[in-house]
């Protein structure tokens, strides 16, 4: 008789594990017991050596669908001999410190959809059927260990039938903590204006109400959705009106891959994403001429996706017989309402009806979003379905024991916890600059150093110290005592993808291109359009494009005609960017009174000079007079430029950019400038005039990266930053880099844009700590 001691670390509490090693046991004839603790799951297993290793062994490759497991760890341990067990037993979960982490929420498992449409089910047409290898998890739980009293389900008691499936270790609701029925848990309704609307079948009687093109607000999986029928142009356009969303690209939800395919193109990675457990939305080439609203996706040929991620979900989707815009339950920018008395305050004046229920959302998840292309599959978003997994660092980086929290940027906002080696980035919670957004931040903040009992030594902020986010993070650090370190914001998206690709904090020989908005360089000008080597404890400025004024600051970013107007008078000065914007501009500028912007530009009055990428997309936009007097979302120069430009991508030679030599390379943009206008004069096409914009900044960025590689012996380039989203960019860039025999890393489980920083930030703070 031989006897071990099992631990397993990961992802491994709510999703079935203990059931699992429990049917292993019995299978190979051990004994002993399992239980989960804080740092995972713990199990003494007793029987013949050779049994024992075929345990350990079928642990790994027979893992439950949701589990992902990071460590397994065994030892002799005879003092469980003593214990004499009979068979082996699940016992009760064990609190201590907190090393394991929360499992996403999952799609509806093939299981329990059957039993959801089975008329002979007891759980025929329950909208929250759920098992351990499906259901919600990060959205209900306030607390570890996972059980049902630390989540929003603690109020509903079980019936006799769910606590038998619950108890039993061979049923597969074996504690499913959203384990519930009609009988016992959680009920839907309708409401409207305020008040419950009398509804045999609720779900039935709101898809009615789609069809005939009303709004109907649906309280999802971890927050309100506003839903209209996506082929009724007349309900697309209302919502946009009430929700104050005037071009913004709307997601819709499709009953099934095959109606998906009616109206986009799909892959087999993309149809993987759509079909995986954490349901994203899934950006997809939509076809022409469908049945579908023209003004869902305006200005772009992609549409966002997702299939149904729950059983109501599925219910009301088979219900109709046409795809749905499924989006936020918010005003626009804000955060999405998630209490009931918070969407009948909020969304009032948007949604003519509500689809309720009475299951808490503990924490607000939006939906998440990818993308793939030939450089791969990209975050784009990462919420429901994806966070809070850890992230995954290299052997050298989980060395780190310094309790480190991250206080991510001030735009698609994250954190990032960082402790034993393990990174937790939340969720994404949008722009700080919105109150509503902020107060958001702050709470789930709380909420998660509540449930991974997170009490940081360091805390790692960004260097700008206007960023709402640096100032929470003072707040933290004079409440806890821990000690503050600032982070550079284009260093901190380069070292996201170095801990991602899992490069060793010894290795100093990276050169990363990090394209942005903006962001406080080190010479406290704003940054944006970055060619920087080094690794995570330093890094060196070797290029970047010239900088050129913001006439109006923030207006700047929001308003593209000053950034044109900016660049015109950086290359060809005051008198000559006049005449030009009266003779080739005059409509876009007609009014304007160009001398102010003369003078903010000369004396440096809220006119900072910026090197950023994502304004040189906003001039180049208002010279093709797109979104040119203003954009109505961040980036919507950018995802218009891109798609005008990708039907002649291919054919086109690209723009001159000069680069200036020198210790310190920049790019310069006087030729393009000369060129783009010579073609506006021509005639030509503007998406071809995009194309050329496209073509010319990755030649001329490929081209400037490969001579400093050489110059440094760097075999290693990163691509990141708000900018590296554009697929024709990052694409042309990481294949035109491959080409040459580098090697090229992208983010992949963190979006390029700011919600990926909080990690560069935390890891950048921890090596710092430990030199």
């Amino acid at each position: 008789m031989h006897a071990t001691r099992v631990r397993v670390t990961g992802l491994v509490q709510g999703v079935g594990f203990r059931p699992f090693v429990w049917h292993l046991a019995e299978e190979e004839g051990l004994s002993g017991k399992v239980w989960n603790d804080a740092a995972g799951v713990l199990a003494t297993v007793c029987g013949p050596e050779d049994a024992i290793i075929r345990f350990l062994s079928r642990l790994r490759a027979e893992a439950p669908p949701l589990a992902r497991i990071d460590d397994i760890r065994s030892e002799p341990d005879t003092s469980v001999l003593d214990d004499a067990f009979a068979g082996f037993q699940i016992v009760t979960s064990i609190a201590g410190e907190v090393k394991t982490g929360i499992v996403p929420d999952a799609a509806t498992c093939p299981d329990c959809l059957s039993e959801t449409f089975d008329p002979k089910s007891r759980r025929f047409y329950y909208p929250f059927t759920n098992c351990t290898h499906c259901g919600p998890r990060l959205s209900i739980v306030s607390a570890i260990p996972y059980d049902r009293e630390n989540t929003s389900m603690a109020s509903f008691v079980m019936c006799s039938q769910c606590q038998a499936e619950y108890e039993a270790p061979a049923d597969r609701r074996f504690h499913a903590q959203p384990n519930a029925c009609p009988q016992c848990g959680p009920r839907v309704w309708i409401e409207q204006s305020g008040s419950e609307v009398g509804a045999p079948d609720p779900i039935k009687t709101i898809a009615r109400r789609i069809e005939k093109g009303e709004i109907a607000a649906v309280k999802g999986i971890g927050g309100f959705h506003l839903a209209v029928d996506a082929s009724n142009s007349q309900a697309v356009e209302t919502l946009r009106t009430r929700k104050n969303r005037p071009r913004k690209p709307l997601a819709i939800m499709a009953r099934d891959l095959d109606q998906v395919r009616t109206y986009c193109d799909v892959g087999e990675e993309e149809a993987d994403l759509l079909t995986a457990a954490a349901a994203p939305i899934v950006l997809l080439k939509s076809k022409q001429n469908t049945a579908l609203a023209s003004g869902l996706a305006p200005g772009t040929d992609r549409l966002g996706v997702m299939l149904p991620s729950s059983p109501l979900h599925h219910l009301l989707m088979s219900e109709l017989r046409r795809p749905i815009v499924l989006t936020s339950g918010n005003l626009s920018e804000e955060p999405q309402a998630t209490e009931n008395a918070e969407a009948r305050e909020t969304l009032g004046h948007i949604a003519d009806a509500y689809l309720m229920h009475d299951r808490p959302i503990v924490n607000r998840l939006d939906d998440s979003l990818v993308r793939v292309s030939r450089s791969g599959t990209a975050v784009l978003r990462r919420a429901r379905g994806f966070a809070p997994a850890p992230v995954r660092l290299g052997e050298e980086l989980r060395q780190s024991s310094v309790p480190v929290l991250a206080m991510g940027g001030e735009l698609k906002s994250t954190f990032c916890f960082l402790r034993n080696g393990q990174a937790i980035v939340s969720q994404h919670m949008g722009d700080l600059e919105n109150r509503r957004t902020l107060e958001d931040f702050q709470k789930t903040l709380a909420l998660y150093r509540r449930i991974y009992d997170f009490d940081p030594q360091l805390i790692a902020i960004d260097s700008h110290i206007d960023y709402l986010s640096t100032q929470l993070g003072h707040r933290l650090a004079a409440e806890t005592g821990a000690e503050l370190t600032e982070v550079q914001h284009h260093h901190a998206h380069f070292a996201a993808c170095l801990a991602e690709a899992g490069v060793s904090p010894e290795d100093e020989a990276s050169l990363a291109i990090v394209l942005d908005g903006s962001g406080l360089g080190t010479d406290k000008t704003i940054w944006g359009g970055e060619l920087l080597v080094g690794g995570y404890k330093h890094f060196e400025r070797v290029a970047h494009f010239r900088p050129v004024a913001l006439p109006g600051g923030t207006a700047a970013i929001r308003e593209p005609w000053r950034n044109l107007y900016a660049h015109l008078q950086a290359v060809f000065g005051s008198d000559q960017a006049f005449k030009i914007c009266n003779s080739v501009f005059g409509d876009r500028f007609a009014g304007r009174n160009l001398s102010i912007l003369d003078r903010m530009i000369a004396k440096g009055l809220n006119a900072p000079l910026s090197s950023s990428a994502g304004r040189m997309f906003d001039a180049v936009a208002a010279a093709l007079d797109v979104c040119a007097q203003r954009q109505s979302f961040e980036g919507e120069t950018g995802l218009t430029l891109e798609a005008m430009a990708r039907p002649f991508a291919s054919d086109e030679e690209g723009y001159p950019i000069d680069i200036d030599g020198g210790e310190t390379k920049i790019f310069t943009w006087k030729p393009l400038w000369a060129t783009l206008l010579n073609d506006l004069q021509a005639g030509v096409d503007g998406g071809r005039i995009s194309a050329r914009f496209h073509v010319g900044l990755i030649n001329a960025l490929s081209k400037c990266s490969l001579q400093i590689a050489q110059e440094r012996e760097v075999k290693r380039i990163v691509l990141s930053g708000g900018v590296m989203q554009n697929e024709l960019l990052v694409d042309g860039l990481a294949e035109r880099l491959r080409n040459t025999g580098m090697e090229v890393i992208l983010p992949r489980e963190l979006p390029a844009n700011d919600g990926g920083i909080s990690l560069g930030q935390a890891v950048i703070a921890a090596i710092r700590a430990e030199i």
